[in-house]
């Protein structure tokens, strides 16, 4: 699933091709009542894992692309590299289409109605942004997360800040040596924006076009320090990576269990 610094620079490359362009056509799937055609795209923004599209008549078109959604575009007439049943969203601009295949959710808002509103209270702080306020992340997990859900589970929880996914996770956890079963409760509020902390420096660390790198070694042992290493040694102590299907959504999770012990084991 992409996180937040693929959607970052999935913005960072539709703005400029589309901020100021009017839509020769646009559609939404499973609305027909929505038509786009005539609309001038004003921004193109990403926040975590979701994706921003303001128009001028400040309705908002918002994305998350889930485990398999994707945009591409082609020249017009060109042959889509996917069905047409699969499209979420189409933008013609003339010597482009832009289509939007597979996302988890697309939605047409209001910029100021209620829905967007809520959008703007339920989600986090963007952990790529300049601004993030560690005190402000803790405060929210504090206030919304029940204490004994395990840390694993709290880095994934958008409401708590925006842009960390599994692989994020794990590599977080790894490099601040927290076994990903820890209880939210046995963090003090330094360690838990300590997290935060470093996730936002991993993520912003990536907003240039090319592979994630979170491991800048310079070997050629790889870019990442734990996931999908299963039963690999650990690059800092040779212990075996272990992995498991943790937490409420059983998402896949990597650790080492000798640089991240359970203590609670």
């Amino acid at each position: 699933m992409p996180e937040g610094d693929t959607v970052f620079k999935l913005a960072a490359f539709l703005q400029p091709a589309l901020q100021g362009r009017r839509l020769i056509a646009g559609r939404v799937r499973d609305d027909h009542t929505i038509d786009l055609a005539g609309r001038r795209v004003d921004d193109v923004y990403a926040h975590g894992k979701h994706l921003f599209i303001l128009f001028d008549d400040d309705s908002l078109l918002r994305s998350h692309l889930g485990m398999w959604g994707s945009w591409h575009h082609y020249a017009p007439g060109e042959r889509w590299q996917r069905p047409a049943s699969q499209a979420c969203v189409v933008f013609d601009v003339g010597e482009r289409v832009y289509v939007c295949f597979n996302a988890r959710q697309m939605e047409l808002l209001r910029r100021d109605g209620v829905r967007a509103r809520k959008l703007g209270i339920v989600l986090g702080p963007d952990l790529m942004a300049a601004d993030v306020d560690g005190d402000v992340i803790v405060g929210r997990a504090r206030e919304i997360v029940d204490p004994k859900a395990p840390v694993s589970d709290v880095l994934l929880d958008q409401r708590i800040a925006c842009g960390i996914g599994n692989v994020y996770k794990s590599e977080v956890l790894f490099l601040e040596r927290h076994h990903p079963a820890t209880p939210l409760q046995a963090l003090d509020d330094t360690q838990l924006a300590a997290l935060y902390r470093r996730a936002s420096t991993l993520l912003n660390g990536n907003r240039r076009s090319g592979p994630r790198i979170i491991r800048r070694a310079g070997d050629d042992a790889g870019a990442l320090w734990v996931y999908r290493r299963t039963g690999r040694p650990c690059l800092q102590c040779d212990a075996r990576i272990e992995s498991a299907a943790l937490g409420r959504d059983r998402r896949s999770t990597y650790w080492c269990p000798q640089c991240q012990p359970d203590k609670g084991a």
